[in-house]
């Protein structure tokens, strides 16, 4: 169905977008660091859920009318942004009220997860990546939903995967400076700065 040096790109392709910092990496290390594997691997599933769902709504041309109506696109641009400002506000709130918490999901697994689908959710350019980059790969002469299930399913797997390396990473980084409050410190005030400069990117770069 798909040549060997098709895939070989698709995958290329995900790798070097899945390798620059942005919100969901942010998200996925605050989590780690603050709370631990758990949690990490609970915005992980959430990520994942959200990619999935990009994936299908790119399939049934939803991002093809976000193209097609600007204020449509931009409301939604809007609500992320704003939605990354929040989670930058509580990081910094949580400096101040209670340096043990943490400032992405204290409130357990299941925020976590909230937290890692909406943060995915409602960024438009996710959608519009895979929107943009599954046709590429897809022949028009081929089954439709088995090209977009297969490449679908390399896309959220390759995700959680790098995710992972990233949860595991962040967490045995933080188990060796857990009694830094220095240290606590630093990493809020750098998160709260990813986020603050991912809702800016996604604000004004259009």
């Amino acid at each position: 169905m798909f040549e060997a040096g098709d895939l070989l790109v698709f995958i290329t392709a995900l790798v070097a977008v899945y390798l620059l910092p942005g919100p969901d990496m942010a998200l996925v290390l605050s989590a780690s660091v603050f709370q631990g594997r758990r949690n990490g691997l609970m915005v992980a599933a959430g990520l994942a859920l959200s990619r999935a769902l990009h994936v299908s709504l790119a399939g049934i041309g939803l991002a093809a009318l976000l193209k097609t109506h600007p204020l449509l696109f931009d409301a939604v641009r809007w609500v992320g942004a704003s939605y990354l400002c929040w989670m930058a506000w509580a990081i910094l709130r949580a400096r101040e009220t209670s340096a043990g918490d943490d400032p992405v999901a204290s409130a357990g697994g299941w925020q976590a997860l909230q937290r890692g689908f909406l943060t995915n959710l409602l960024n438009p350019k996710a959608l519009m990546f895979c929107a943009l980059l599954l046709p590429q790969f897809i022949s028009p002469s081929g089954n439709l939903f088995e090209q977009y299930l297969i490449l679908g399913s390399i896309l959220v797997l390759l995700g959680a995967l790098f995710d992972v390396v990233y949860i595991y990473a962040a967490s045995d980084l933080a188990s060796r400076f857990s009694g830094s409050r220095y240290g606590k410190q630093i990493a809020r005030s750098v998160f709260a700065s990813v986020f603050t400069l991912a809702a800016l990117r996604l604000a004004f770069n259009r």
